[in-house]
């Protein structure tokens, strides 16, 4: 392999065999659960709102925040839009400072917006911190698989990658199972009655804020609707965690070949790697080779390239697929199936209980895709998650049109005369559906994020897909609650079934099967083709 004149094969190996580790030794293990910290916190506190809300909703004197439908939309929308500054934001401090030193503050920014949010008194300080949170989520979105994939060595890389993905998912779930013990052990959301002009009530009786919600001019004295601090005050223990782990792990090699700094990164592999069986002369090389080519390679802005037709297609085609995988309705999912499964019948309680079965649906569709990709095309992958969530939608929305509908009451409430099967069948698509959209849309989007984009403008076009993923996130969660409080269920999940029809069709007629093709034939078939083609 030929190397810089500066740094020929004879002065690197006199460089390997004079440094030291830089530390202590750490094992590649040790350092993949200390950095996918930030991956589970990424899944918690993107998870933990949706059993925190039912008990936002209630007054402030019974310790809630007095929610509307848009202010509970907006809680989700800060942190979004927190998640797409801080991807953008996160990926150029990483490569300015360190991965390392971004990790350690982004685990600074998950304790402050943790407990920002906890002591939030208002909704404008609950939106501040939300915020943060949101920086803190998004530059670990982008910061933590690159600081796994260029410590880890090359055998490991794509597993522990891979492990990460299940950590954000894995996160989730803890979310929904804190949510539900907590719930188990407060109730659901409840209020003692001051006043119920109605007469339904007496003053002093402690009834479910479900019943009270709809009594015009009613006023309560007290309740329990401080549990959704306990919720959101845990994420705060593995954001101390990941600041004490990250603090005893290397900087990243491949950041310190990239400033040139050889010898740093030299002491920082032989803290992880093993002495016999990992050549540690040879992995530098192979950096600081790809360092010099990487330099000489031709670097395009976005700008310049939405000015090459070819390119243009290409930053296009990932936008899309990018807001057509957020357009799915992931996010209804995930931040509000509480409020879903309430509108199906069930009291706030036993839907943040039952929304512990969307996390488990969650992390084993991940798994299967990580399976699945291992064995079968993009495409095909792709295609079957994409019908599956797809019918899962068609299906919601006759549930509630044809089996939910009938029994609604005047006052918007469910009739108990509701044939018991009803309500389950809608846990039932939830799960349906997030096991097609984890197993499909989910891994498949950023696998094929990675592999479209030609060399030249990569950094740049993924960085503008990510970008336009976060903000259609936003826009479905803020508008999400404001459709149900406003439409219903049936209009709903009607538009998003819509919406995924026409994407299983664009999906068919556009996506690439890109799985037998290096990244340079990748790119040469694109540009031969002026665009994107359906390569097979």
């Amino acid at each position: 392999m030929s190397l810089t004149p500066s740094h020929s094969t004879q002065r690197l190996r006199e460089l390997v065999a004079k440094t030291p580790a830089s530390g202590k030794k750490r094992s590649i293990g040790f350092l993949a659960v200390v950095a996918c910290l930030g991956g589970f916190l990424f899944g918690y506190d993107t998870g933990v709102i949706s059993g925190a809300l039912p008990y936002m909703h209630l007054p402030s004197e019974a310790g809630g925040l007095a929610l509307t439908s848009l202010e509970e939309g907006l809680i989700g929308g800060f942190l979004l839009f927190g998640c797409a500054v801080g991807a953008i934001v996160g990926g150029r401090l990483s490569d300015r400072f360190g991965r390392r030193h971004n990790i350690l503050l982004l685990a600074v920014l998950f304790f402050v917006g943790a407990v920002g949010c906890v002591l939030a008194p208002n909704i404008v300080l609950m939106y501040i911190a939300r915020f943060v949170l949101g920086l803190a989520v998004g530059g670990a979105s982008t910061t933590v698989p690159v600081y796994l994939s260029e410590s880890a060595p090359k055998e490991q890389r794509g597993m522990l990658v891979a492990v990460d993905q299940l950590m954000i998912v894995t996160g989730q779930l803890a979310a929904f199972a804190f949510n539900a013990v907590i719930a188990s052990l407060q109730g659901g959301p409840q209020a003692v009655v001051e006043n119920d002009p109605s007469g339904t009530y007496q003053a002093g009786e402690t009834v479910s804020w479900d019943l009270l919600a709809g009594i015009a001019g009613v006023s309560v004295s007290e309740g329990n609707g401080h549990a959704w601090r306990y919720m959101l005050v845990l994420c705060s223990i593995p954001a101390i965690a990941l600041w004490i782990g990250i603090r005893l792990m290397p900087e990243s090699a491949r950041w310190h070949v990239s400033r040139g700094e050889l010898e740093e990164a030299i002491g920082s592999l032989k803290r992880l790697r093993i002495e016999g069986r990992h050549d540690v002369l040879v992995e530098v090389a192979e950096m600081e080779e790809a360092r010099r080519l990487e330099a000489k390679r031709e670097k395009l802005s976005l700008r310049a390239g939405f000015r090459v037709p070819w390119l243009r297609s290409i930053i296009i085609f990932g936008g899309t697929f990018a807001i057509l995988q957020q357009l799915t309705g992931v996010n209804t999912m995930m931040y509000y199936a509480p409020k879903v499964l309430m509108a199906a019948g069930f009291d706030s309680q036993a839907s943040i209980i039952l929304n512990v079965f969307t996390g488990v649906a969650s992390v084993i569709g991940s798994a299967a895709g990580l399976l699945a990709l291992r064995r079968f095309g993009r495409r095909q992958v792709l295609l079957v998650g994409q019908a599956i969530l797809t019918l899962s939608l068609i299906a919601m929305t006759a549930i509630f049109l044809l089996g939910i509908n009938p029994y609604i009451n005047l006052d918007g409430t469910v009739s108990p005369d509701i044939p018991g099967f009803v309500p389950y069948l809608v846990v039932v698509v939830i799960v349906l559906f997030m096991l097609g959209m984890q197993s499909g849309p989910g891994p498949v989007m950023w696998v094929m994020l990675s592999e479209i984009f030609p060399a030249s403008i990569r950094g740049a076009a993924n960085g503008f897909a990510v970008m336009l993923l976060w903000l259609a996130n936003m826009l479905v969660t803020v508008t999400f609650p404001v459709l149900m409080d406003g439409v219903g269920p049936v209009f709903t999940y009607g538009l998003f079934a819509a919406i995924n029809i026409f994407a299983v069709t664009w999906y068919y007629l556009r996506v690439p099967e890109t799985r037998k093709f290096t990244l340079e034939r990748i790119e040469w078939e694109f540009r031969e083709a002026g665009g994107v083609i359906r390569l097979r």
